[in-house]
């Protein structure tokens, strides 16, 4: 893969000129490799280096079989996912493809030696297989990262209860951060004509996640008027939750780990800010013992930035570090919306605040297709803006995931595959000029250091 093949296709006429583009045997990707899986076995998590877990390697390029397509990635993003996958975590990748290869038919192309991870795109449409309809060679777009079979009744109502449901580029292979990407044809949609390429690419994972656990109503059911506590507002998913509540008229409350990080929320629009590390918060005594007094602070300083009020919604993600000051903080009848655990997967937390109280815990995991079609359509209008702060090239990947991996991020980190350089794909430059200052909100200001 080289730059003349992205030039090429960028600039190639309509769909059967990009038909007519010859596919390469081979294509530039990010992998992990098996033999490498238990490379970090017995340091502890904090200690890995992800970057000598990723490799670049040019891989051979598979063809799409019936309702898949391949892309042509001008750029990715890194996620989370991104990172437990490089650091082998909470286990190695390899065994989801295994298992997804025992499935058999297309699936069985999953099982192999290396891993091609990212579960973010945003390119140009190449080959179609046989029986898509709605996607053509040409077409520029993105990718939302819910890979589903449907062959089992539970995911007619909500895709995201299929048994067989896998995020591509973290449970399948030929993920995102590579030059080529494979995917299922419903996992596409439209890319935003206002926004880059790495900007587009930005929002997916995130964006959907985000609508379906605060907007949806498989999730938080968020209503105007409400007061949303966001742990980690400055961050991927927190800088999107902190969107959609001043977007519905809620008051998001921004808790934070530095004054840099405050001020970005402050260029989004948000007032109720708690640096948590400026004020001490610190919720467990040890590594065994959570300290109650710290949670009660921590309630009475959300109410004196609401007049009063406790959070009708705690938005949760960061996981044990947090979630037994999230049940407490949470009002009367409150809810806890939880979808990830960054900071450890075994919550503690006292039970009585829960029962007694009448408060929820609702789990979400990323969005099914019609709710990353809405959160999509929110960036396509403007409405929702990417929060892309640093893009590294692919090759440069290692170091990417280690900027999340150290938490020395704010919003988004993106990566360029087959686009050369930052700025490529505007195709409406009046819209983008509209919302230029939203856009770039989370680059970094003169004095901010990762």
């Amino acid at each position: 893969m080289n730059a003349d093949f992205a030039e090429a296709i960028v600039a190639a006429p309509g769909a059967e000129a990009v038909a007519a583009l010859p596919v390469p045997e081979y294509y530039r990707a990010a992998v992990l490799l098996e033999d490498d899986q238990h490379m970090f076995d017995g340091i502890p998590v904090a200690d890995r280096e992800p970057a000598k877990a990723l490799h670049l390697r040019d891989v051979p390029t598979p063809e799409p079989g019936p309702g898949e397509a391949l892309i042509a990635v001008m750029a990715s993003a890194v996620n989370y996912n991104t990172v437990w996958s490089a650091l082998f975590t909470p286990v190695p990748t390899f065994s989801f493809l295994r298992r997804y290869a025992r499935t058999g038919g297309l699936a069985a192309r999953h099982a192999q030696p290396y891993h091609v991870i990212g579960s973010d795109l945003a390119g140009i449409v190449l080959r179609t297989g046989p029986g898509v309809q709605r996607w053509n060679p040409g077409d520029r777009v993105v990718a939302h990262c819910l890979s589903v079979e449907l062959q089992h009744p539970d995911g007619h109502d909500d895709s995201m209860l299929d048994p067989e449901q896998r995020i591509w580029g973290y449970e399948t292979n030929f993920g995102g951060l590579a030059d080529l990407a494979l995917v299922k044809a419903n996992q596409l949609m439209p890319k935003a004509a206002h926004l880059t390429w790495e900007e587009a690419a930005s929002p997916g994972l995130v964006n959907s996640t985000v609508y379906r656990q605060l907007v949806s109503n498989h999730g938080a059911g968020m209503r105007l008027g409400d007061n949303v506590l966001i742990w980690g507002a400055a961050g991927g998913l927190g800088s999107f939750a902190v969107q959609y509540a001043l977007s519905s008229g809620a008051n998001p409350i921004c808790v934070v780990s530095s004054a840099e990080k405050a001020e970005v929320c402050r260029r989004v629009g948000a007032e109720a800010i708690i640096d948590r590390e400026a004020e001490g918060y610190r919720f467990w005594r040890d590594e065994l013992t959570q300290d109650p007094r710290e949670w009660r602070r921590f309630g009475q300083r959300i109410r004196e930035l609401t007049g009063g009020e406790d959070a009708d919604i705690v938005f949760e993600h960061p996981g044990r570090e947090t979630f037994g000051a999230s049940v407490y903080v949470a009002r009367r009848g409150g809810t806890i919306v939880t979808c990830a655990s960054t900071s450890g997967y075994e919550h503690q937390f006292d039970n009585r605040h829960l029962w007694m109280n009448l408060k929820r815990i609702v789990g979400t995991h990323f969005a099914n297709y019609r709710e990353a079609w809405q959160a999509n359509r929110l960036v396509m209008r403007g409405r929702i803006h990417p929060t892309l702060s640093l893009t590294y090239p692919l090759n440069e990947v290692g170091q990417a995931v280690d900027h999340l991996h150290r938490n020395r991020h704010q919003g988004k980190v993106g990566v360029l595959c087959l686009a050369p350089n930052e700025g490529g794909g505007v195709e409406d430059p009046q819209m983008r000029e509209r919302h230029l200052a939203a856009i770039n909100r989370f680059r970094p200001k003169a004095g901010w250091s990762a």
